[in-house]
């Protein structure tokens, strides 16, 4: 597994950080998004849409757990924090091996039937005022070769 973070300091620098993942985002990637309550993954999702294309308004699915958007590719945000179980029936896996990019906060809520090796893992931590940690991880994929070229920077 390769890592590495950075630190931004504002909902827009956050923003900009997720605008450059949607960039290059590909046709069936996932990307998992993790972090307590008030982080931002709200504005990182704002981000990564912008950066696929997305020009309508992205909000956060909780209630509604999916919201498909129109960009380059499908862009699928899921956020799967109010499922009582994790439950197939629901059909997300669908998605998630779908030809869009699939974003899924809260993903350790479905950890166990979430089968995307090559995905991109972030995780966003609370760092004080508007400052937040950003860590990046993934274990192959094209999504391995970007971090291990982040880090050489």
């Amino acid at each position: 597994m390769a890592a590495f973070h950075i630190t931004t300091v504002s909902s827009e620098d956050t923003m900009k950080q997720a605008q450059e993942i949607g960039r290059l985002a590909r046709a069936g990637d996932v990307i998992t998004l993790s972090g307590d309550l008030g982080t931002g993954k709200t504005h990182f999702a704002k981000g990564l849409a912008h950066g696929l294309g997305v020009t309508g308004n992205v909000n956060s699915p909780t209630y509604t757990i999916m919201k498909e958007y129109k960009g380059r590719f499908p862009f699928y945000h899921m956020d799967v924090y109010r499922l009582e179980e994790e439950s197939e029936e629901l059909g997300l896996e669908e998605y998630i091996e779908g030809d869009g990019v699939t974003l899924i906060e809260w993903p350790e809520r479905i950890e166990s039937w979430l089968d995307a090796p090559d995905r991109l893992q972030i995780k966003i931590e609370y760092a004080g005022d508007d400052k937040r940690i950003i860590h990046f991880s993934a274990d192959s994929g094209s999504w391995l070769n970007w971090i291990e070229e982040r880090k050489a920077e």
